[in-house]
């Protein structure tokens, strides 16, 4: 059913260094059918789960969060880079390859009785996922699942959101990385 979407995600290979195959999800987006697609396909998934907020990572994931968000009627809640949001914000920090990074989210963006959604493009070594799963926890909200267009299997990310209790779902599944 979603096959005919992984044409339209492009493949840069050795980016951003030699030996990676980098999975360009912005072809999708722009294709008007495709993203129409995607996002109807996730909303259909997702209607009747009784999420009340969708949590979006920067940055494509607030692209599809958004949309998301309001197909299903819920509320939505940006993920940020350290240092972005302008209220009081709760900060979650997470290794990369080489060093650390943080996420944050306002304090007051979820509370207790929410169900959260946690959308981004793509599913890694879920190093970003777990940690937004983290500060929406810390907030005192519910995390109903993780969902991406992308899961990068051989890289194990979404075997690690599924370890920390939490669903993941992806649309497509691209080997390699």
């Amino acid at each position: 059913m979603t096959s005919h979407l992984a044409t339209l995600v492009r493949t840069i290979p050795d980016y951003p260094e030699p030996g990676i195959l980098f999975r360009d999800v912005t072809t999708l987006l722009r294709d008007a059918k495709g993203f129409r697609e995607v996002v109807d396909l996730l909303a259909g998934r997702y209607r009747s789960h009784g999420i009340t907020h969708v949590a979006g990572i920067e940055a494509r994931g607030f692209i599809l969060g958004g949309a998301v968000a309001h197909a299903i009627g819920a509320g939505f809640v940006p993920i940020r880079k350290g240092g972005k949001l302008p209220s009081a914000v709760l900060a979650q920090d997470y290794a990369l390859e080489y060093g650390i990074d943080r996420v944050e989210m306002h304090a007051d963006a979820v509370g207790a009785g929410d169900r959260v959604l946690v959308v981004d493009d793509l599913i890694a070594t879920g190093g970003t996922a777990l940690a937004a799963i983290a500060l929406v926890r810390l907030a005192g909200a519910t995390v109903t699942e993780a969902c991406f267009i992308i899961d990068l299997p051989d890289l194990g990310g979404a075997n690690r959101v599924r370890a920390a209790d939490v669903d993941a779902f992806a649309l497509l599944a691209f080997p390699g990385h």
